[in-house]
């Protein structure tokens, strides 16, 4: 019986772990992005992002907080005193039929007592609240323009990343394809040796290349995993999560061969840094006006309800107890006089840095404007050192191919192949690293022209 009841719990166990691992399982799910599908993911997951749409959020609320300062306000409160010892007041004593000139204690007032009131407010005028308003809708444009920003930064260092990681990719196929070739080579070689065909240097010549290949291709895939793992993370993806590529290479470097963009005009005013020096040159002028707003009166208006009760024993609770209504209605005007000329000084204060605000904008239009034609320059560069790589490797590859053909038949050293491998396999890299920079000096031209194309 026993051996019954530890079976079924072994199969209880067992069905659980296996359960357990089920779920886990199914709660992990892969990726697939091409790379318009990974920045589109990337700007609303990532957590940079994800931040800049609360900030919008916020700026929202704190535009309504602000409007909501110019309506109506209601406050109501409930006080309640209890006089443990009551304050003591001295008359003369002849108003109770005393001597005069002598002095009598007494003490006014009731031991408990409580009111209750409601107060209703209203703003009628207020400079300060008028520039106040505006300054809500400045605020949430900055919001909103940080939003943006951070899109384009996010689309920018997606692309890189992107990059990266086909990078490592092609790199990784391209080592693995020449230490294949290079281990036949090898073997054929020292088979040649023993047989007495061949000199021991030719051998060991070729064992220093293929070590030299392993090498490098153990690092370019420790390069990929850390690739991968930084474009989950601008992604927004667990890093534990899987992910998988679907564009290539030279097809996205292809993509972005495209000069029709760079040999646009650069509309300046376009780009999300000068709108938001615009934005900021904007605040620091409402900044001259709330200050001036400073010296205008302010108006006000109120109307406060209420009851109050007084008792020498607390009966506040008691149906029959006594209360006495109040009410009242109030308006206070505050009119700026004289400051010292402090006012005058702060709007002054306002008035440069709206200057210099003006001469920010002035600025980051030129240094734009510069950017632009050096981030045009880069990309045509790139584009003409594809280009170029290309035909080098064209060229690498007939060269190895033959010193490959020589050194089999035994017309050339293995120092004459060994040359012509690292030629190839260095112009390999050239067009692959040619590739990415393509595609990255297209990104930044993109991210100047705040345009997604």
């Amino acid at each position: 019986m026993n051996h019954h009841h530890q079976s079924i719990t072994r199969t209880v166990l067992v069905c659980l772990l296996f359960g357990w691992g089920a779920v886990f399982a199914q709660s992990k799910k892969g990726y697939s992005f091409t790379l318009e599908e990974a920045i589109t993911h990337a700007q609303q997951n990532n957590y940079s992002a994800l931040n800049a749409n609360r900030d919008v959020t916020i700026a929202l609320k704190k535009k309504w907080e602000t409007t909501s300062i110019g309506l109506p306000q209601l406050n109501a409160g409930v006080n309640y005193q209890n006089n443990i010892e009551l304050a003591k007041s001295v008359i003369p004593a002849q108003f109770f039929g005393g001597q005069p000139g002598e002095f009598a204690t007494v003490a006014f007032g009731t031991r408990h007592s409580m009111n209750a009131s409601a107060t209703l407010s209203q703003l009628l005028f207020d400079g300060s609240y008028l520039v106040a308003l505006q300054a809500s809708k400045t605020y949430l444009k900055i919001s909103e323009q940080a939003k943006v920003k951070t899109a384009n930064e996010i689309r920018e260092m997606v692309i890189n990343a992107y990059g990266n990681v086909l990078l490592a990719d092609e790199s990784i196929g391209i080592l693995q394809k020449n230490k294949a070739i290079l281990e036949k080579v090898l073997s054929d070689t020292q088979q040649i040796f023993k047989n007495g065909l061949t000199e021991e240097e030719n051998v060991e010549q070729l064992q220093i290349t293929l070590s030299s290949v392993k090498s490098s291709l153990e690092n370019v895939q420790r390069s990929k995993i850390i690739a991968s793992q930084l474009l989950k993370l601008i992604l927004g993806i667990d890093l534990d999560e899987s992910i998988e590529l679907k564009d290539r290479l030279d097809k996205i470097a292809t993509q972005h061969m495209d000069m029709a963009l760079s040999q646009s005009n650069f509309e300046v005013k376009g780009n999300i840094d000068y709108l938001i020096g615009q934005n900021a040159l904007e605040a620091k002028k409402l900044m001259v006006k709330l200050e001036k707003s400073k010296a205008l009166p302010s108006l006000a208006a109120n109307a406060t309800f209420g009851y109050n009760s007084f008792s020498d024993t607390f009966t506040f609770a008691n149906t029959n107890q006594k209360w006495n209504n109040f009410s009242f209605i109030g308006m206070g005007l505050n009119i700026p006089i004289f400051s010292s000329l402090g006012r005058s000084m702060r709007t002054q204060q306002a008035q440069l840095s709206f200057e210099q605000a003006k001469t920010q904008l002035t600025e980051t239009e030129q240094r734009l404007k510069l950017q632009w034609a050096k981030a045009k320059s880069d990309f045509e560069f790139s584009l003409q050192q594809w280009g170029t790589a290309k035909n080098n490797l064209a060229l690498a590859e007939r060269i190895e191919n033959k010193q490959q053909i020589k050194f089999r038949e035994g017309l050339s050293t293995s120092f004459d192949f060994t040359d012509a491998q690292r030629q190839l396999y260095s112009a390999q890299q050239n067009v692959l690293q040619t590739m990415i920079d393509v595609v990255n000096k297209r990104a930044a031209l993109e991210k100047l022209a705040g345009t997604n194309k």
